[in-house]
């Protein structure tokens, strides 16, 4: 056999997962052993705790936690923490939460909490029977599941509802139970998968036991049973306002134009859907490092985002603005399911000081602090494009990128950054006036 291919990895431990990986990845050169093991957590207990979130562990990838301050939010300030390794993404948010801090802040508000779930399943007979046969089981789906949902009931949520969906004209034969649940502060995918499942087996019992059913339609064969990450009832909104004149402070352009640009650039990602995915990644840019600085699940947020923006058959911008009566109003309005129990949140010490540094919000509040920030770097993106171009601010990052490769000093980016002020960083301009310092 192969000697790149290994049965029983999972059973070995971390070190001897590296010297594996060393011998047969790696030309045995054990300097990757020392490297790894030095991002190491130096706690031993914060390491296993690190080794266990997920399988096959061998070391820890570290990406930048930032801060945005001056957030006003519901008139309460906020210092957002943000997980991201991007340049100049949280320099622009809190450039935009610095600018609409004496401006009324955002105003943000959830609209919905609803999550999806669906019991995917095949049967074969006369629909209208089985619509009548669910008519009268339903209330055993909720009666099945009390055990399950008892304590989501204390919390004043649990199954909101359960409907029946014929999609046999799509897939013959093919039908769903599609439930609708509150999972309040909790994010809530094990609480839902383990309802559709329990829902699965109610139904496969009720059909077997049904006298009014021919044996063929007591019969049904399940497909599958799983949450929705597309959550198009579980929306937050958030916005800001101000005069048109307000809004260019430290530009050279006039409030007229610079709204009239500014609309423009949003309308262009509204109805082209090449500029609506850079305008909508930018948004995620904001949203996902909330996210991931939370313990949430950046991938579910931003799929049901994207299938969001693309719900009336075109892919959209997902911000909208408008102008009246002199008056720039600009918002947001995205799903977003998240949760403050649960999963990562009690378990990873990063993302309980995350936590303790917005105060311990609840899902609702969380939602509206992340649409937030995806609003205001939105915000910030557009208006650098639409007056001085996006290079400008990102370029400063990259320069300092650039350097950091190249191995530059602490004074040696001073001089870099003087010396590029006025001038456009690109990497040969900066690799060759470094090899022409370093020559000197």
């Amino acid at each position: 056999m192969d000697s790149k291919i290994i049965k029983g990895f999972s059973k070995k431990n971390k070190t001897e997962k590296i010297d594996w990986i060393i011998k047969n990845y790696l030309n045995n050169d054990y300097s990757y052993k020392d490297f790894l093991k030095s991002y190491w957590h130096t706690d031993s207990k914060t390491q296993k705790l690190h080794d266990e979130f997920i399988e096959n562990t061998i070391s820890n990838f570290y990406i930048p936690l930032g801060v945005a301050p001056n957030f006003k939010i519901n008139d309460k300030i906020y210092c957002v923490p943000m997980a991201i390794e991007e340049s100049s993404v949280v320099a622009a948010s809190a450039k935009s939460a610095s600018f609409w801090l004496n401006r009324g802040g955002f105003k943000a508000t959830v609209i919905s909490m609803i999550k999806i779930g669906h019991v995917h399943f095949a049967w074969h007979g006369n629909y209208d029977k089985l619509r009548t046969v669910f008519e009268k089981i339903k209330p055993k789906f909720y009666s099945d599941t009390d055990n399950l949902t008892a304590n989501m009931q204390k919390r004043g949520g649990g199954i909101l509802d359960i409907q029946l969906i014929n999609k046999s004209d799509l897939e013959p034969n093919y039908y769903q139970l599609m439930a609708k649940f509150d999972t309040k502060d909790s994010m809530g995918a094990n609480f839902i998968n383990s309802l559709l499942e329990e829902f699965s087996k109610t139904l496969k019992r009720e059909l077997a036991n049904d006298h009014t059913l021919t044996d063929t339609e007591k019969e049904v064969q399940i497909i599958m049973c799983i949450l929705s990450n597309y959550t198009p009832e579980c929306i937050v909104k958030s916005e800001v306002s101000c005069k048109v004149e307000e809004l260019t402070e430290g530009t050279d352009m006039s409030a007229d134009l610079f709204v009239e640009k500014f609309k423009q650039a949003v309308h262009i990602a509204t109805i082209e859907p090449y500029r609506a995915t850079t305008h909508n990644k930018g948004i995620y840019n904001g949203i996902d490092s909330v996210v991931i600085a939370t313990g949430n699940d950046f991938r579910a947020v931003e799929a049901s985002g994207h299938t969001y923006a693309a719900k009336d058959g075109q892919y959209r911008s997902l911000t909208h603005v408008e102008v009246k009566n002199g008056i720039f109003k600009f918002w947001i309005e995205v799903p977003m399911a998240l949760g403050t129990v649960g999963g990562l949140t009690k378990l990873h010490p990063m993302v309980k000081f995350a936590y303790d540094l917005l105060g311990n919000p609840n899902a609702e509040d969380l939602m509206k602090i992340t649409a937030t920030v995806g609003l205001a770097q939105n915000f910030g993106a557009l208006r650098s494009l639409v007056t001085t171009g996006i290079q400008k601010g990102h370029m400063k990052m990259h320069l300092l990128n650039i350097l950091n490769q190249l191995g530059a000093s602490d004074e040696e980016k001073k001089t870099f950054v003087e010396e590029f002020k006025t001038k456009t960083v690109t990497h040969k301009a900066v690799v060759d006036l470094f090899n022409q310092i370093r020559k000197n």
